[in-house]
């Protein structure tokens, strides 16, 4: 019986080590330090080798983290002035409608000034995650969080990325006790794990079909129409729902005018 060899598992250290994290994850709605924090913390994890395994696959991925080159800082007010429809002008104009600060990411100095790989993956990650919002169509709150997210896992198994779609599984799972579909509001039904498995499952679908995201230099797409690059990078954006920022009017508005 595999059973027997739980005990290797389930040690005292493993389990406490777990519960840190699981601390960290459940937090990460309250704030997105916990989540950088919770990536920070796998640096060193075996899931990690494997995110810089397949990430070293890609020559441009691979490049990019050998030259440690950073993003942003972005100037709102010069994307903002963009030709509507730009990936810039939507970025800025999204992420100030919101009441977002674009330049709202990790700086080097918390990714131990980027000493080894897996800490310029992180740093990386974080810094480009709202420009996926964008680009994949996901709202930049909680209903289209984990499709943005599980785009990445599905690309190159980030570790602190895939760590939270486990836990909001988990934690949705244990805290509803009632039918998905007799759930009126979105918010409710984004508190059950069929609404988190549907999200993950969509964000995993999108992030399998597209180009690669980790080695896009945004900074030099700034100015290029979103729907020409969408197609460029074969991303099908999410454009109905709640867990859409398309599905939201005063985002809607703010671009139109």
């Amino acid at each position: 019986m595999g059973f027997r060899y739980l005990d290797r598992i389930a040690t005292e250290e493993n389990i406490h080590a777990f519960l840190e994290l699981a601390d960290l994850a459940a937090g990460a709605g309250a704030s997105a330090n916990n989540v950088f924090l919770l990536s920070h913390r796998l640096r060193q994890s075996r899931p990690m080798r494997v995110c810089r395994a397949l990430l070293g696959r890609d020559p441009a991925a691979a490049a990019l983290i050998e030259q440690r080159r950073l993003s942003g800082p972005y100037d709102a007010a010069v994307l903002r002035a963009l030709p509507k429809g730009t990936l810039g002008h939507t970025y800025a104009t999204v992420l100030e409608a919101m009441g977002y600060d674009i330049n709202f990411f990790p700086k080097p100095e918390f990714y131990a000034n980027l000493e080894t790989d897996a800490d310029y993956i992180n740093y990386r990650v974080y810094a480009t995650h709202d420009i996926h919002h964008i680009v994949s169509g996901f709202s930049l709150d909680n209903f289209g969080e984990l499709g943005v997210i599980s785009m990445s896992v599905a690309q190159f198994a980030h570790p602190g990325l895939a760590f939270t779609d486990l836990m909001a599984l988990l934690l949705n799972w244990f805290r509803n006790d009632t039918p998905i579909d007799e759930l009126e509001t979105p918010a409710e039904q984004a508190r059950t794990a069929s609404y988190a498995f549907g999200m993950i499952s969509k964000g995993l679908h999108i992030g399998a079909e597209a180009q690669p995201l980790f080695p896009v230099i945004w900074e030099e797409r700034m100015g290029q129409d979103l729907e020409e690059l969408r197609t460029e990078l074969g991303v099908a954006a999410v454009r109905e729902g709640p867990f859409s920022w398309y599905a939201n009017p005063s985002l809607v508005a703010a671009l139109a005018a």
